[in-house]
């Protein structure tokens, strides 16, 4: 029964899924290279999850967001986090009208579907926390009263690595939060050159706009229907486990590293992105591709690494590496 269902499943997702195609070539009119991020972006809107971006200033980060929202027919709002940011910039504040003599509310730049949150980790723990109940609840509270944000509602938060100046490591709960951190790297030389000869006309090429926001809601629901098997789920829960008790998984050397395993929110998280990795591919069921595909991504900023392994150089990345390889795919 099930492989009939997941056959016409397919059949209905490679119908319903060829906008991902013209979202991907149009935003390749205009950025060059940077695939893996912008399928990444495309994941997170079909998750209903936040991306943080981290990568050295001047490699597109925001240029692929800002082009992202122009094809996806979508708001978009930049805000630059600085050490000054007030929770109130963000959010909104009651503004007294003397007409009326009465207090209204003036909503913030998160009023959008697309948030940019620029350099997120220049800004104090105030604007976190308030950044924070917008990520989590979708929603948003101005004086005494709580406003719904927009649907699709994402937040793309860049940072710069954290060795840089004035810089304010984010906190655990926070990253959590985030369904990916995607590190972006330098281009290759080909990549550098198109960009060379692209840029450097007077006008920049700019993206059309090709999907709607609503065609967004209806791929997230069909996602959520992508089949994956129960031998699927035992191996993103193996996955998860051997971040918490590597030693069961033949992975003792790894104990002293791991300060903090994976949360639920990571099976979660893996579970959803290997559904939205598969409706990229125009695929009706998962496979254990799908999720090593994204196991990087979502897991490497939610394993916290012991003093121990810093001082041998050991970071998450590694570590996840080592995990894929012990645990047994099925």
């Amino acid at each position: 029964m099930a492989s009939i269902d997941v056959q016409s499943l397919t059949e209905e997702i490679k119908q319903r899924s060829q906008w991902v195609d013209d979202v991907l070539s149009e935003a390749g009119k205009v950025i060059v290279g940077q695939r893996v991020l912008l399928e990444r972006l495309l994941q997170a809107l079909l998750c209903d999850g936040h991306v943080l971006l981290e990568g050295l200033p001047g490699l597109a980060k925001t240029l692929t967001i800002k082009t992202l929202a122009d094809i996806l027919h979508a708001d978009f709002q930049r805000i630059q986090f600085t050490p000054d940011l007030l929770p109130a910039d963000l959010v909104g504040t009651m503004i007294f009208n003397q007409k009326t003599g009465e207090f209204t509310p003036k909503k913030g730049p998160i009023f959008t579907s697309l948030v940019l949150a620029d350099e997120i980790n220049r800004a104090p723990a105030k604007v976190q926390s308030a950044l924070l109940e917008a990520m989590g609840e979708r929603q948003v509270t101005i004086g005494d009263t709580t406003y719904p944000l927009a649907d699709p509602f994402v937040v793309l938060a860049t940072q710069n690595p954290i060795e840089q100046e004035g810089t304010y490591t984010l906190p655990e709960a926070q990253l959590d939060r985030f369904l990916f951190k995607v590190k972006v790297g330098y281009p290759t030389v080909g990549e550098e050159k198109s960009i060379l000869n692209r840029m450097s006309g007077v006008a920049a090429p700019k993206a059309n706009k090709v999907c709607h926001p609503k065609t967004i809601l209806e791929g997230r629901e069909l996602s959520s229907r992508i089949y994956m098997d129960e031998k699927l789920k035992d191996y993103i829960l193996s996955i998860v486990f051997a971040t918490r008790f590597p030693e069961k998984f033949g992975l003792v050397q790894l104990k002293p590293m791991i300060q903090v395993g994976a949360s639920p929110r990571a099976t979660l998280a893996l579970a959803k992105a290997s559904r939205a990795n598969a409706f990229i591919r125009h695929r009706g069921f998962v496979t254990p591709e799908d999720v090593k595909t994204i196991a990087y991504d979502v897991l490497r900023h939610r394993i916290l690494v012991s003093f121990e392994a810093e001082a041998d150089g050991v970071d998450s990345e590694q570590i996840v590496k080592k995990i894929l390889e012990a645990v047994e795919v099925p």
